[in-house]
């Protein structure tokens, strides 16, 4: 599941068309998809997180020369994070902010937040579905001379 693919997916969904009585019993079964959806997306992230929290206490084990040397191999990690520089504790979150690893995880975490927000976006659009096909109905009567 990826983002691009729901946004498809929805983009043909979110489709009312000239049926409106299909339209309203669809209702209930996409809003079972997308909500599904959201759950996953919900687990995926926590997942992501826990794994960020274990990488972040290893980096930081690394970076202060405490992560034992089966770890750092397990990782596959250079023995030495510094290449032999002393560095001063200050000037550690410059090597954290720029940790591909790092990065990478807070990129993966966002990514899957701003998937969140979407089908959020989309499950509140599905449960006010129901005014927009009364809306259309009330233009068609209205446009019918009634």
């Amino acid at each position: 599941m990826n983002l691009d693919d729901i946004l498809k997916e929805w983009q043909s969904d979110c489709e009312i068309g000239h049926r409106l009585d299909d339209a309203s019993q669809n209702t209930p079964m996409l809003h079972a998809k997308y909500l599904s959806y959201l759950t996953q997306a919900k687990l995926i992230l926590k997942r992501s997180e826990a794994q960020q929290a274990t990488l972040l206490r290893d980096k930081f084990l690394w970076y202060n020369g405490k992560l034992p040397q089966e770890e750092i191999d397990r990782h596959g990690w250079a023995p030495d994070p510094f290449d032999g520089l002393k560095m001063m504790k200050q000037d550690m979150n410059y090597y954290y902010e720029s940790d591909k690893e790092l990065q990478a995880s807070e990129a993966k975490i966002a990514y899957y937040k701003t998937m969140i927000e979407t089908l959020k976006e989309i499950v509140d659009n599905l449960k006010w579905r129901h005014s927009t096909i009364k809306n259309i109905i009330d233009v068609r009567r209205f446009e019918a001379g009634a």
